[in-house]
């Protein structure tokens, strides 16, 4: 069971990692001091492949820490 637990750890630590480096970073440049934050394309952010990349972060880090936790209770 451990062993099964810490292998699937492993493979979505580095699957976290991948999707974190694909991601765009947050800088919005000139772009936001004019208020053009509010464009199409971030009305439509949810639905694009950036959106797709932020949730796989927020519920694979949610699965990650817990398995962390899980494991930790299994080593004792």
């Amino acid at each position: 069971m451990t062993i099964l637990v810490s292998i699937i750890y492993v493979v979505l630590g580095v699957a976290l990692a991948a999707i974190i480096l694909m991601q765009e970073g947050n800088t919005q440049g000139l772009g936001s001091i004019g208020g053009m934050a509010d464009s199409y394309w971030g009305k439509i952010k949810g639905r694009s492949m950036e959106g797709t990349l932020e949730k796989f972060t927020k519920y694979g880090t949610i699965v990650f820490l817990i398995l962390a936790f899980v494991l930790n209770v299994l080593m004792k």
